[in-house]
């Protein structure tokens, strides 16, 4: 059986002022490093087998942080990068909501292209590691995409809806589909300061 496990990256700046980040290319913050740390040390090197991670550097760093701990191979792959939020990005949650209370951004790379996009880098996940534990790191876009598309719009994160920085969400392959076992797992940044 192939399983993912998903863990968004760390904190960014941009994070903590709610910020559009999209593809801009925004490096984690003290605490975004503090939170792969806390990531890395919760997980045993003997469940993974392959460390992946989306090119943009918030996914990459993360990566790396914990790949410290487990010390496996590793590949990027631009299929996890962060969707397109086009002129959006780098504004704050309320000139969003100001300027585009429909969330319709100009410029935006369209939901079936993303969705197709990520998708398919599942499948060759799956065809490259059959039978193997991916630890596959990436964003909160990409992840509840990820989700939301395997659970059939049924998906409820609960009270805050949005997938944490540096949670983990698991993914099995079942019978020829993928099936969610776990997802926003935090239990790992219990030691962490909000």
């Amino acid at each position: 059986m192939t399983t993912i496990y998903l863990v968004r990256h760390g904190e960014t700046d941009w994070n903590a002022e709610r910020r559009m980040q999209g593809q801009t290319d925004i490096p984690l913050n003290a605490k975004g490093i503090q939170q792969a740390e806390a990531c890395g040390a919760a997980l045993s090197p003997e469940d993974y087998d392959v460390v992946i991670s989306s090119h943009l550097k918030r996914a990459y760093e993360t990566a790396e942080v914990i790949n410290r701990y487990l010390n496996l191979p590793s590949e990027v792959m631009e299929d996890f990068a962060e969707r397109s939020f086009g002129d959006a990005e780098g504004m704050t949650f309320d000139e969003r909501q100001t300027l585009f209370p429909d969330h319709e951004y100009p410029n935006q790379e369209p939901l079936d292209v993303f969705s197709d996009r990520i998708m398919n880098g599942l499948e060759k996940v799956h065809s490259k590691y059959p039978n193997q534990n991916v630890l596959l790191v990436a964003h909160g876009a990409v992840i509840y995409r990820i989700l939301s598309i395997l659970a059939n719009g049924k998906l409820d994160l609960g009270k805050n809806k949005k997938i944490e920085n540096t949670s983990i969400s698991t993914l099995d392959w079942l019978d020829g589909k993928w099936v969610i076992r776990y997802f926003n797992q935090i239990d790992h940044l219990t030691t962490i300061e909000a």
